[in-house]
């Protein structure tokens, strides 16, 4: 199986190296389009075959597929890789999600001077150092790969961006870059206390856990917040979130899939790896102010996203929202919480995946992202109106729905220990309902309205509202010039759609993966889960 794991990392990156030199050629566009597609749909057969060798039962190690060689012998530091349940289900959403937006991304117009081989290439770079991210067991090979991600994401937010990419991706960068240096300072920290404890400096993730648990909360407490800092910014978590609504605007549809179903799930990923097995005396005593940082998420960004024109910064303001949710039950240090949180991350991931595949669906046919622009689509696109109602019910956890059993196992775990906190958070739940039906009303129902709908770019007849009967030739030539989904569109969602019905239904199969690394996290942070009255352990 670790041949598996280490095929899967370097196949992306590989591919990415041949795509971008097809990219040169024009009349390899097409070529290395399809090489790229073919690729992600491999690396996906490659998730199905470590999924299917993955053990969970009792006695089970914390990482398989476990491999490991000699990277930098002066600095202590290999090349070592391994997975756990929760990096194995980023893992598997990364690689489900990669061809989707592929797919997606075959049709789209791309600005002037740009190729899709180019496109394709930056795309399996960032699958193929996601892989490394969420699969190194070295800490040093974690922090390369974790500040290695943010170049092809950066070319491609400035390169295949809106009006404003360049100034998003700067942003970016800058803060992602920021936080990364500060986290490479706890690094280094660990790496100077494991010589001094050890009698050898060390990155192994095992031998730094073992030996960073040990060491005074003093200690504890300035390399904690190095990495949370760097992972606080990823999530993002209020107040280090300003970058993400310029990123998830600006960005590219597919690159904003992976931006905001993905890349920002390094962040709460890194919560669970290092912040609380590394360091759980520290994450103990800061868990008051954490958890406060979280619900101010949960409710500003709910509150955010309820008076956003923009659909695409609307999923960007209701992302910020839902890891505040994340947080909540990470830290709220109970079994079910920070299962409910893994699994969260998956579903969130697919959610805002359709969602912001639906917005960009409809910016397709409007030319523009801002709601004023929109009303009545489902008139003459139901079939589009029926996709954005799914991704938003998702996205608000309506029961039957993926996202449900996240936010229900986050309340479930977090109420009996914080039962403040969960209440605050209850009202983001509240919030997101409103938001949400808002939005779908005012873009999908009601008359036919603007010069979206109409077809003519954004503009003109702006305040033209329109009230066709469906026998009108003037309302048939609308439907016509608007469009509702085409059959490719079409399957382009369908795996997201069956994803959201059979994970609302059927969670069992990624809880059972995501377990035993729920165990180990709670054993590492020496908590126990709280206790009802009639003595059972939640």
């Amino acid at each position: 199986m670790s041949a598996v794991l280490l095929v899967l990392l370097l196949l992306p990156l590989v591919g990415a190296a041949v795509v971008g030199a097809m990219a040169r050629r024009e009349d390899l566009d097409r070529a290395a389009k399809i090489l790229g597609l073919a690729l992600s749909v491999v690396s996906l057969v490659l998730v199905i075959v470590l999924w299917a060798g993955f053990r969970t039962g009792p006695g089970t190690p914390r990482f398989q597929a476990e491999l490991s060689a000699e990277w930098i012998p002066a600095f202590g530091t290999r090349f070592a890789l391994g997975l756990d349940g929760i990096a194995l289900t980023m893992i598997a959403l990364l690689a489900v999600l990669v061809p989707i937006v592929l797919w997606f991304a075959w049709s789209e117009k791309l600005p002037a001077g740009r190729t899709g081989a180019g496109f394709t290439a930056l795309m399996l770079s960032t699958q193929g150092v996601l892989v490394g991210v969420f699969a190194a067991t070295d800490v040093f090979l974690f922090y390369v790969l974790f500040e290695a991600m943010l170049i092809p994401m950066y070319f491609l937010i400035g390169r295949f961006g809106g009006p404003r990419r360049q100034y998003a991706a700067v942003k970016f960068f800058l803060y992602s870059f920021l936080g990364g240096l500060i986290m490479l300072a706890s690094v280094i920290g660990l790496f100077v206390a494991s010589d001094t404890r050890l009698g050898q400096g060390t990155f192994d993730w095992a031998a730094l856990q073992g030996m960073a648990a040990q060491l005074p909360l003093s200690t504890q407490i300035p390399l904690f917040l190095g990495f949370f800092a760097a992972f606080a910014i990823k999530a993002p978590l209020v107040p280090f979130h300003t970058w993400l609504p310029d990123a998830g605007a600006e960005a590219p549809i597919a690159g904003g899939v992976i931006l905001l179903g993905l890349l920002d799930k390094v962040g709460t990923f890194g919560f669970l790896r290092y912040n609380l097995p590394l360091f759980p005396a520290a994450s103990r005593e800061l868990a008051p102010l954490l958890l406060t940082l979280a619900v101010i998420g949960v409710v500003y960004g709910s509150l955010l996203a309820a008076v956003q024109t923009d659909m695409k910064r609307f999923v960007a303001y209701t992302s910020i929202a839902h890891f505040g949710f994340i947080a909540l039950g990470i830290f709220a240090f109970s079994s079910q919480s920070i299962a409910g949180s893994a699994l969260y991350m998956v579903n969130h991931g697919i959610s805002t995946a359709m969602l912001f595949l639906v917005v960009g669906l409809l910016i397709r046919r409007g030319g523009t992202a801002s709601m004023t622009e929109y009303g009545g689509v489902g008139r003459i696109a139901p079939l589009l109106a029926g996709m954005f109602l799914i991704a938003g019910l998702s996205t608000i956890a309506l029961p039957g729905t993926n996202s449900f059993i996240s936010e229900f196992l986050v309340l479930l775990g977090s109420f009996p220990r914080e039962p403040v906190f969960s209440v605050i958070a209850t009202v983001g739940i509240v919030f997101a309902a409103l938001y949400m039906l808002w939005v779908f009303q005012r873009v999908m129902t009601g008359p036919l309205r603007g010069s979206a709908v109409v077809g003519d770019g954004p503009g003109a007849a702006s305040a033209a509202v329109m009230e066709p009967d469906a026998d009108d030739p003037s309302a048939r030539n609308l439907t016509a010039r608007f469009g509702d989904l085409t059959r490719g569109e079409v399957a382009v969602l369908t795996p997201l759609v069956a994803l959201i019905l059979v994970l609302g239904f059927f969670p069992g199969p990624v809880l059972e993966v995501l377990e035993p690394a729920v165990s180990a996290t709670m054993a590492e942070v020496g908590v126990a889960d709280p206790v009802t009255p009639n003595g059972v352990a939640r």
